[in-house]
Order: structure tokens, then sequence, then C-alpha cells
């Protein structure tokens, strides 16, 4: 099964398609992000990458449906929207939340026979290092609060009381669905792994982010970079340049 290089889906976005790209890029949100926050990615990365940003439901031109609250689920779910675009070589990268989806993505599809040629998670302690987190069960002005902390969002969104309030059900939902989450602690990655982590991150310090190294059989790297959990947004020129120079290494 192929996609329709010319279509996207409510689930996959593409800024900058590029079907003669010898592989793809498929980038998963952080918890309350959306498909455009990886709109830099796809511009930095075009044309030499072809790539998808997901749209979760409950947000944006979603949120009308229902919101997904468990990372089991959402994997099931992207799962299927994925596999019209495995023709090529498909790396995966996850910010935060996107990270432990991305891996219980790449699970699947290695179940189902398709390796990822590498996944990225960038922001997020692996899988194994499990901390109890609460902030789903806060109040509306508690995750605001944490919201503030992390210095993710777009200070306008705090200004416009009708617009966070639109959104805090989603960013609610992402919460509960990430700090729920449990892995299998038998489950290993064939794929490689690279990942990313601010060097001033609250929420994943250098070892939580080193052990992502225990996920995989193949080889495993560690990218630092100035920053917060969100170094991402300063931080982007750098973490797209080794994202494509280990694309590159790793197509034919």
């Amino acid at each position: 099964m192929t996609a329709n290089l010319a279509d996207t889906s409510l689930w996959i976005r593409r800024f900058h398609p590029t079907p003669d790209a010898p592989a793809r890029l498929l980038c998963l949100p952080h918890a309350g992000g959306s498909a455009p926050f990886y709109f830099p990615v796809s511009q930095a990365l075009s044309p030499a990458v072809d790539v998808l940003a997901v749209q979760y439901p409950g947000r944006q031109d979603r949120r009308h449906e229902p919101r997904i609250e468990s990372i089991p689920e959402l994997a099931d779910a992207l799962f299927e929207e994925v596999l019209p675009w495995i023709d090529r070589p498909l790396a995966l990268f996850g910010h935060s939340m996107g990270a432990v989806l991305a891996f219980e993505l790449a699970l699947r599809l290695e179940r189902k026979g398709t390796v990822p040629l590498v996944v990225f998670p960038s922001g997020r302690r692996a899988p194994s290092q499990h901390r109890e987190e609460t902030v789903h069960l806060r109040d509306d002005d508690g995750i605001v609060a944490e919201l503030r902390t992390l210095s993710g969002t777009d200070a306008q969104v705090f200004d416009d009381e009708e617009l966070l309030r639109m959104a805090l059900p989603s960013i609610r939902s992402d919460y509960k669905a990430a700090e729920t989450y449990r892995h299998d602690s038998g489950s290993r990655l064939t794929a490689p792994i690279q990942a990313h982590v601010g060097t001033g991150d609250p929420k994943a310090t250098l070892d939580d982010v080193r052990a992502w190294s225990e996920h995989t059989e193949s080889e495993f790297e560690m990218y630092t970079h100035p920053g917060g959990h969100f170094y991402l947004n300063k931080q982007m020129p750098g973490v797209t340049s080794a994202i494509a120079r280990k694309i590159s290494l790793l197509t034919p």
C-alpha cells in the first residue's frame, strides 16, 4: 500500500511535499502540540527528506473529534495512518510525549516487518525511567502554571483567555496519556536511536535520556543542546542538521 502523494489526511500533514526524496521523517508533537509546530523542520529538511507531521485529534481543525488519552491507543490509531507512507525508508521524530509515541509506533511497525530507519526521541526520558506525575489531575490554573514553567507555549496564548480555554482540554488529555504511560520492559527496537535533549530540561535529565540506549538493539547516540524542555524552539538548526546527517548515512 502506498500513499497518494498529492493528498494528506486528518492525521498526516505535508508542508513541503518532496515525493522524490529517498527517505521520510514522521514528526510527532508534544503534549498540547500540533502539526504546524514542525513546519520549520519540514522547511529545513526539504527537499532532501519528505517530512510528515502528525495532527492529533481534539485540536485545531480536529478539535471536534474525540481526544485519545492513552499512548497505546494513539499508537494503534496512528499505525494504520502511517502504513501508506512506508513505501520508502521512514524515520520517526517525537518531542516530549511524541517521543514515547514514536517509540510505541516503531514497535508496532517492527512487529509487522517494517523497521524504521532511525528513531529520534527529543526532550523525553527513556520509557524505563518512570516518574509519578499528576499534572493532568490539576485544575486549569495548575496546568497553565506548568505550561508557563516549561516555556513552550506562545506567550500570546496566555494573553488570550478564549484561545487558552479552547486548548486546555487537549493539553489535559495529552498530559494524561503521557503521565499514565507504562512501557513493556521486554520491548526493544531493532532500529537505531538518536536522542536529543536540552541540558537544562527539568523533565528529562541527561541520565534519563541516556537510558534510551536500553531500548534498542542497535546503535545509540545522544545529542545535548543549550536550553530547557523546549530547547528545540531555539536550537532547531542544530537538531535538523543532526537529523539530516543521520538519515543521509542510513539511506542507501
